[in-house]
């Protein structure tokens, strides 16, 4: 006799399925990649970089759980649904609580075991004393990818208390809530750039492509082999650096001349897309020499066009060593 399978086990059976959706875990994702970061740091010509934004991770990691954010509602849902819409861009919906996160994190930055080097004080001091107005001025221009000279210490700070906060939001909704979003490069949930793809292992994500939001760590599902810029499929070629395995490339597309990494956990599992590619550098270098643009920066890594001198970039690093 057979026996009629119920709807859930119909599913459970279905291993061609995939998560469309993977939403961040705040409670862990700052932990790690600080963990990751330092692992990272080891012999790379940016470690005093990494152990810094490290070090603003573990900030992250302590503000994250001081917070709570609420879900978009139903209409907001429904809306971006009918339209194919993010539900919430970043730009139009920066959270006020993202103030006292940044607050808290530089509350950890300035004492204890968590303290940044005596060099980089005057800077934390500088953006405590900036009015509330002021900070949100540059955060709105920071989630527009424009960055002044002069706010470009100050900037992994504020990008960093953001991410905390649309984080945290982004992993309270639910994940059929999230709206299949045209074009599908753009983050569905804050209508961010992607930082950079992964693929995944294990469960019934193993195999496939994600791309990962820098602003709220949201991953949606692009097929493999695919431009995650322009989403054409001509034209595709991965290029690292030698000797450097495959954990880390760079995807190229040849139609709109663009690349985007793509971090592999079929090679490295303890790659993190974000601090990955911060921690690859060098292959940003080597591909500025190519004829490929890259398609979106960091967001904890900032170039900035020096007022008064326009055309020339002034790429910078803060030196805690300084």
């Amino acid at each position: 006799m057979q026996r009629i399978l119920q709807p859930g086990e119909i599913e459970a059976l279905d291993h061609t399925s995939f998560p469309r959706i993977l939403l961040p875990q705040p409670g862990s994702l700052f932990a790690e990649r600080a963990a990751r970061l330092r692992q990272l740091a080891n012999g790379n010509p940016i470690a005093d970089y990494l152990q810094f934004v490290a070090q603003i991770m573990d900030a992250q990691h302590k503000a994250v759980a001081s917070i709570d954010m609420a879900a978009p509602d139903a209409e907001t849902i429904a809306r971006s649904q009918q339209h194919s819409m993010p539900l919430l861009p970043a730009v139009d919906h920066i959270d006020p609580a993202w103030q006292a996160v940044l607050i808290n994190m530089l509350d950890s930055l300035q004492a204890g075991d968590q303290a940044l080097p005596a060099p980089l004080q005057p800077l934390i001091q500088e953006l405590r004393n900036l009015p509330a107005q002021a900070r949100d001025d540059i955060a709105k221009k920071l989630l527009q990818k424009e960055v002044a000279a002069r706010h470009v210490g100050m900037a992994p700070f504020i990008m960093a208390a953001l991410q905390v906060v649309f984080t945290k939001r982004a992993a309270s909704i639910a994940p059929s809530d999230v709206p299949m979003t045209d074009p599908a490069s753009i983050c569905p949930i804050c209508a961010s750039e992607p930082v950079a793809s992964v693929i995944r292992i294990g469960g019934k994500m193993a195999g496939h492509r994600y791309l990962h939001c820098g602003t709220c760590a949201c991953e949606w599902q692009m097929v493999r082999v695919k431009c995650s810029h322009c989403e054409s499929t001509k034209g595709i070629h991965y290029q690292g650096i030698d000797g450097a395995g495959e954990a880390v490339l760079a995807e190229t597309c040849d139609e709109c001349g663009s690349y985007r990494k793509i971090v592999n956990q079929e090679k490295d599992p303890m790659v993190d897309p974000l601090a990955d590619d911060l921690a690859s550098l060098m292959l940003d270098l080597l591909m500025s020499e190519t004829s490929f643009q890259r398609a979106g920066a960091n967001p904890l890594l900032f170039v900035a066009v020096a007022e008064g001198r326009q055309g020339e970039a002034d790429t910078s690093l803060i030196d805690p060593a300084a």
